[in-house]
């Protein structure tokens, strides 16, 4: 049973430490992710794996799982022979994976309190699977793209999520798109989360401020910000969008690696790179809930967390 909107809401403005990479741990625990459906195949293959990565990620404070849905629809599924049914009963399952993952992290560790599970929207560009999430340099037009969304929102939402995570947003008439479609399910609170050109664009291109007033103007957006960007980007991004806003801000990026989208492998040392050493300069730019994106760990999410405990 999903937590209510308001309760939701509470938490959000309180603050929250969300997740780290989903992939990156399936990766190191021996899935081969070099495919279109990324880390959805896992639900097809080794839904276990997946169930482990949450409760590792609970276990390492995280308040918030967000799903293993971000590359998981229908349209993707049929390439590999699925039935619509088939299909969203792998994204319900993903919903399942990360409510058992808390259930059973609750029942030794109630003092954690209220977790939540966040169901992923990712975006059309990452059905493309050509690293178009980071340009946003495709359309659709606006019924086929809210049509493209719909069975996965609706089955995140009948599965029980308490919030959607709707991600790694590279364009506006994606995000225009999503906004429409979020007013079929008023009850259903979520956060909007952009990659970007640079401190005042969204990938597309269009100005940060056309975004936030839109978002403005979504009572169910309770919070918006960035993810899967550089870490470089973030503190002016975020300042940036904390002079649009008074929403909550959400802020996980990558570890500081670099994504070759043709080799879909990442490049050079992270070691140095740690999401934590950043904390106070996201919170003082508005930043409520903060974990990390692509190549972070457990370990980086413990680190954050520790941090926001000892505040």
């Amino acid at each position: 049973m999903p937590l209510n909107n308001h309760t939701v809401k509470q938490l959000v403005a309180a603050g929250l430490v969300l997740d780290g990479a989903m992939a990156t741990e399936l990766e190191a625990r021996g899935c081969d992710l070099t495919d279109s459906l990324w880390s959805a195949k896992v639900l097809i293959e080794n839904p276990d794996l997946i169930y482990q990565v949450h409760y590792d990620y609970y276990n390492a404070g995280a308040q918030v799982a967000i799903t293993a849905s971000y590359q998981a629809t229908p349209q993707g599924f049929a390439k590999r022979g699925l039935t619509e049914a088939e299909s969203l009963a792998l994204i319900a399952k993903s919903v399942e994976l990360a409510s058992r993952a808390r259930r059973d992290y609750l029942s030794v560790a109630p003092q954690a309190g209220n977790l939540l599970v966040a169901g992923s929207v990712g975006p059309y560009g990452a059905f493309l699977a050509d690293g178009s999430e980071y340009r946003g340099d495709y359309s659709l037009p606006q019924a086929e793209m809210i049509d493209f969304h719909r069975p996965r929102v609706r089955t995140l939402i009948d599965a029980g999520a308490d919030i959607l995570a709707c991600e790694t947003l590279p364009s506006f008439q994606e995000i225009q798109a999503l906004v429409t479609l979020l007013a079929e399910f008023p009850e259903t609170p979520a956060w909007f989360s952009f990659t970007l050109r640079d401190s005042e664009h969204l990938s597309d291109g269009t100005p940060l401020k056309e975004v936030v007033a839109l978002l403005e103007s979504c009572p169910q957006a309770v919070a918006l910000g960035l993810n899967c960007i550089a870490l470089d980007q973030v503190t002016a991004s975020l300042q940036t969008l904390s002079r649009l806003t008074a929403k909550p801000l959400v802020v996980y990026p990558n570890s500081g690696e670099q994504y070759d989208a043709a080799s879909k492998s990442w490049h050079s040392d992270a070691s140095t790179c740690k999401l934590s050493d950043n904390l106070a300069d996201w919170q003082a730019a508005g930043a409520k809930l903060i974990g990390g994106c692509c190549r972070t760990t457990p370990a980086d999410i413990a680190a954050i967390a520790q941090r926001c405990h000892s505040q």
